[in-house]
């Protein structure tokens, strides 16, 4: 398509500049624009526009597929035809292709549109240009200027936009883009001139009237979903990527708000970089925005070529275009008909190969130009990437080097661990703090749960009952923080596919991520553990220390939300996840120690004990409530409480003493101490640790669980096909 003159070649000043005059020409009513000079100065002159060229050849890409088991004649009437969707034997796996030799060539400054049916392989073949494949599965070859591309310069270099709009709900559009600028440009960057290319990327999406809205959720009213849309895309050219993919960025808008999106990708595009998009049927408007096309059947290109070719390619197949037809919707519906014939899509794919090569020799005079043009720049790979950065390119803090690999043009990342650090945990606190009512939630649940557990066992007295309410008390309050720690896996796993779209391409290192989601969860369960310490202690009438109560309590929501960001890595579905937490919880209760011994446990399950979460914090507050020696639980008499002798006269039960005291060789009268709150402790088994230890251990058990989340984070987030 061709260029406007005023914008050919720009750098991106005068990118972001010509943008803005164009779209104050669009929409005059709108506020100033603003223009982002990163040159030092206005007289610079640049190199011309360097030419990038995405070639991929003879992308072959199969699964393995399990074919049905067979039953035989079980649901099939005798005499009835076989039905075709159960297998007359257990057949072994076989392949199926999603993409079969597909070849293509897409340029910077034009979009590329692959289009198909549904199952046509438009997804998988943009997979395969992003590396999203994994290593092994994807045969033929991919190249950037004739150089074939690493996958950490993929990394750095492009930007895929998904299919969902994975955002946060609570901040503005604004704070959206400027969290991105933070995590993809370079630290060398002043905070001037990334709030100025936050406020150029605003306007160049045309999404400045939005731009102090709220993205918004089913809860929370926001932008509109064309607006989201574009937020997703600009979050992931914040850095201006020299390739980018995108995922049916069209999916789900309605025909205004999907021509917008496709008008600003043309507009990255001329910005220098390679765009290649996945759309399922395009609008006329839209048709004309695109460059190039390849139409896919089965994982088969039935036609590439530019828009404006399709007329003569259908009329010379046989098939003319008719005047009032929309020309995609033409091609699909003739590629849907030839699908279901007996014959196929053979015949089309063919004709295409041979059209193809007609149309090459036809302007073969064109093209040996073209390449002579190209060919003069004699550009690597790494002096083009070189070459675009020094036209205005942000991608990341890249600089020219000596060094003969393109990799060592770009760095991994953009920023330091520490800056990304500050960047995770200042966004997870301005998401949290917009969105009380989740917090707010778990506060009156947890408050909740001490009003009663106080009211039940108010002011237990230290008689024998005394002991086994506290014991019952206790074995509740603990498995308490730990579900209450629940409420939290549907924010986690909201956080996770957040996380996996914005690691795939290195805004940030994993690890900065696991340290900023285990320092914001910190305050919220401070103060919890504060309120639940608080509601209970002096309610119930515990002894020991409130302090190392309280320790004991944030230990556990500590260990209990690890516990719970662990299975959020692991667990796909939130309903899912509520079951295994409270499955696992409950199994953690029973083989706490409470409601079984230690001792009397048998020894193939003796493991679970030592494994459970509940156990130490459980043992922590025996131990700070029965550790006074001094204390005594258990006084003369009330040695006859809990058993058949607990209803006699009081003077029997002093008789009964006397004669114990005889026979025993013992003084034992009303006043004598029978049970300290030692014996408490050995009759419950709970000798092996001390109260710090068991404090140790709870706290190293969230540690563990961070460390199983780091894992299952760095392993599945590889979010690439097999």
């Amino acid at each position: 398509m061709p260029r406007a003159a005023s914008c050919e070649s720009p750098t991106l000043a005068e990118l972001l500049k010509c943008d803005s005059d164009l779209s104050r020409n669009e929409s005059p009513g709108d506020d100033e624009m603003h223009t982002l000079d990163i040159t030092g100065g206005g007289g610079v002159n640049l190199p011309p526009s360097v030419p990038f060229v995405l070639a991929f050849t003879n992308l072959t890409y199969r699964v393995k597929v399990r074919r049905k088991l067979a039953l035989r004649g079980f649901l099939r009437r005798r005499g009835s035809a076989p039905d075709p969707d159960f297998g007359e034997t257990l057949s072994p796996q076989h392949t199926k292709t999603i993409l079969d030799e597909v070849s293509g060539e897409a340029r910077d400054g034009e979009i590329m549109a692959v289009m198909g049916a549904s199952g046509s392989g438009k997804s998988t073949l943009i997979d395969a240009l992003a590396n999203r494949m994994a290593k092994g599965s994807l045969k033929g070859t991919a190249t950037l200027n004739g150089e074939a591309i690493e996958s950490r310069l993929m990394k750095v270099i492009s930007a895929y936009v998904m299919q969902d709009d994975l955002l946060f709900p609570m901040l503005t559009v604004e704070e959206t883009l400027m969290f991105a600028a933070e995590f993809r440009l370079p630290r060398t960057l002043s905070n001037s001139k990334k709030k100025l290319r936050v406020q150029t990327l605003i306007d160049q999406l045309g999404l400045r009237n939005a731009a102090k809205t709220v993205i918004g959720d089913e809860g929370h009213r926001g932008v509109s979903g064309g607006e989201r849309r574009r937020v997703s895309i600009g979050t992931d050219i914040i850095h201006d990527p020299i390739l980018l993919f995108l995922d049916e960025p069209t999916s789900g808008l309605d025909s205004t708000s999907a021509f917008m999106v496709v008008k600003v990708l043309q507009r990255i595009a001329r910005s220098g970089s390679v765009v290649i998009m996945s759309i399922h049927q395009p609008s006329y408007r839209i048709l004309g925005l695109l460059d190039q096309m390849i139409f896919l059947s089965r994982g088969k290109t039935v036609y590439s070529g530019p828009p404006s070719n399709l007329p003569a390619f259908f009329s010379d197949f046989g098939h003319p275009i008719p005047d009032t037809d929309n020309r995609t919707e033409f091609a699909l519906d003739l590629i849907r008909e030839l699908e279901g014939s007996s014959g196929g899509i053979k015949s089309m794919v063919e004709f295409n190969k041979s059209w193809q090569s007609l149309k090459k020799g036809n302007l073969s005079n064109t093209l040996c130009a073209s390449e002579t043009n190209t060919s003069a720049t004699n550009l690597s790979l790494k002096e083009a990437i070189s070459a675009s950065i020094s036209r205005g390119k942000l991608v990341f803090g890249a600089t020219a080097t000596s060094n003969s690999s393109p990799t060592a043009v770009v760095p991994s990342y953009a920023n330091p661990p520490w800056v990304e650090l500050a960047v995770l945990s200042r966004r997870s606190f301005t998401n949290s703090w917009r969105m009380p009512e989740l917090f707010v939630v778990r506060m009156a649940a947890v408050m909740v749960t001490g009003f009663i557990l106080a009211t039940i066992f108010w002011r237990l007295d230290d008689s024998p009952k005394g002991i086994q309410e506290r014991l019952g008390f206790f074995a509740f309050a603990m498995s308490t923080t730990f579900y209450a720690c629940a409420d939290a896996l549907p924010v986690f796993l909201q956080e996770r596919y957040i996380f996996m779209r914005e690691t795939a391409y290195n805004a940030y290192r994993r690890s900065s991520y696991l340290l900023a989601h285990a320092l914001t969860s910190l305050p919220a369960l401070l103060v919890l553990s504060l309120a639940f310490a608080a509601a209970t202690f002096w309610e119930v009438g515990l002894d020991g220390s409130f302090l190392f109560y309280f320790l004991i309590i944030f230990a556990s929501f500590w260990a209990g939300s690890s516990f719970v960001a662990f299975l959020s890595g692991v667990v796909p579905y939130v309903m899912l996840g509520y079951i295994i937490v409270a499955a696992i919880i409950a199994y953690f209760l029973l083989f706490s120690g409470f409601f079984i011994n230690r001792d009397r446990i048998p020894t193939y399950w003796i493991w679970f004990h030592y494994i459970s979460l509940v156990k130490y914090p459980y043992e922590a507050v025996l131990q700070n409530e029965f550790e006074n020696g001094a204390k005594c639980f258990v006084r003369g008499v009330q040695i006859f409480d809990g058993t058949p002798l607990a209803a006699v006269p009081e003077a029997m039960k002093v008789n009964l003493l006397a004669s114990l005291s005889g026979t025993l060789g013992v003084d034992i009268n009303s006043s004598s101490c029978i049970t300290t709150g030692a014996d408490i402790l050995r009759q419950q088994g709970v000798t092996d640790l001390s109260k710090w230890n068991c404090l140790w251990v709870t706290v190293g058990w969230g540690f563990f669980f961070r460390f199983l989340f780091y894992l299952a984070i760095l392993i599945g987030s590889k979010n690439k096909r097999r």
